[in-house]
C-alpha cells in the first residue's frame, strides 16, 4: 500500500478553523447584500424615514426634550433590531431562495458558525443604521443619543443586537419547521416583540397579561434601563442585569430550537423539499 493511500487521521479543529467557517457565513451575507440594491433600503431608506417621521411627530405634538427622547430611543431600537435580525434570518433564507439548503448542511459547519457569522454582519449593519439615525436625530431634532452616557449606550446597543440574534434564530427555526410559509416571520416577528417591549410607551399602559409577557422579553429591560439616563423612572430594578440574564438563557434556547428544527426537517424530508 502506498504511503499516500494510508488513512489520514482527522486533524483536531483549531480556533483558526472556527474563525474561517464563521467568516464564510459573514462573507456570504456581505456578497449577497452587494448584489441586491434593495438591501440599501433596509440599511438607509427605511431607518431614515422612521427617524424623520417620528421626529416630525414629536414636533407636531410639541413634546418636550424628555418625551422626545422616549420616542426616538424606541425608533432607534426598532430599526437596529430589525436590520440585525434580518441578517441572521438570511443565513437560512438565502439557501431557501437559491435552492441550496441541503448543500449547506452537508458541509462541516455547525449552528454556531451560521449564527455568529451572519450576526457579525448584522451587528455591522446595525451600527451603520444607528449612526445614520443618530446623525439625522441630532441634526434635525437636536436629540443627544449619548445623553444617557456612552456606557449605557454601548450596553443598550449590545442588548439590541443580542435580541436580534435570538429573533433571527427563531425565524430560522420557524422556516425549517414550516417551510416557505413562515418566511414572513422574518419581518413580522420583530414587530410583535417590540410592540410588547414598550417601544413607544411604558409597558404600564398594556393589559396585565401583556405586562407579564413583556417582563419575559429582554428588550423591555434594555429600553427601561437606557431611558433612565434621560430622566425616566425605572419600571424594573436592576434592569441591565435582568435583561442580559434573560438574553443568555434565550440564546441557548434559540440555539437548541434551531438544532431541533434541523433534525426534524431532515426526518420529515422538508430539508430536501426546500432545495427543490
Amino acid at each position: 500500500m502506498r504511503a499516500d493511500a494510508l488513512p489520514r487521521e482527522r486533524l483536531p479543529e483549531t480556533w483558526v478553523v472556527e474563525v474561517v467557517r464563521t467568516w464564510a457565513f459573514a462573507r456570504r451575507n456581505v456578497i449577497m447584500a452587494q448584489r441586491n440594491v434593495f438591501f440599501v433600503f433596509e440599511l438607509t431608506f427605511w431607518p431614515g424615514v422612521a427617524m424623520l417621521s417620528h421626529g416630525l411627530l414629536t414636533r407636531f405634538l410639541a413634546l418636550d426634550a424628555k418625551m422626545t427622547a422616549f420616542i426616538l430611543v424606541g425608533t432607534v431600537a426598532l430599526s437596529t433590531v430589525q436590520v440585525c435580525q434580518l441578517d441572521v434570518a438570511y443565513a437560512v433564507l438565502f439557501d431557501i431562495w437559491s435552492k441550496s439548503m441541503k448543500h449547506q448542511f452537508l458541509t462541516p459547519i455547525g449552528i454556531r458558525h451560521l449564527a455568529i457569522g451572519s450576526w457579525i454582519v448584522g451587528v455591522a449593519r446595525g451600527v451603520t443604521v444607528f449612526l445614520l439615525m443618530a446623525m439625522i436625530g441630532t441634526w434635525a431634532f437636536r436629540f443627544d443619543f449619548v445623553g444617557a452616557g456612552p456606557g449605557s449606550l454601548a450596553l443598550f446597543l449590545m442588548g439590541c443586537f443580542l435580541c436580534s440574534l435570538i429573533i433571527g434564530l427563531l425565524v430560522c427555526s420557524l422556516v425549517l419547521l414550516f417551510g416557505t410559509r413562515a418566511e414572513t416571520s422574518a419581518w413580522a416577528a420583530v414587530n410583535f416583540v417590540v410592540m410588547l417591549s414598550g417601544i413607544y410607551y411604558p409597558i404600564s399602559v398594556l393589559p396585565g397579561w401583556a405586562q407579564g409577557v413583556a417582563a419575559g422579553i429582554p428588550l423591555t429591560y434594555f429600553l427601561d434601563a437606557f431611558r433612565q439616563g434621560y430622566g425616566f423612572e425605572p419600571h424594573f430594578a436592576h434592569a441591565w442585569l435582568k435583561g442580559f440574564a434573560l438574553t443568555g438563557i434565550y440564546v441557548v434556547l434559540a440555539h437548541w430550537a434551531l438544532a431541533s428544527a434541523i433534525t426534524r426537517s431532515r426526518r420529515t424530508g422538508l430539508l430536501l423539499k426546500l432545495s427543490e
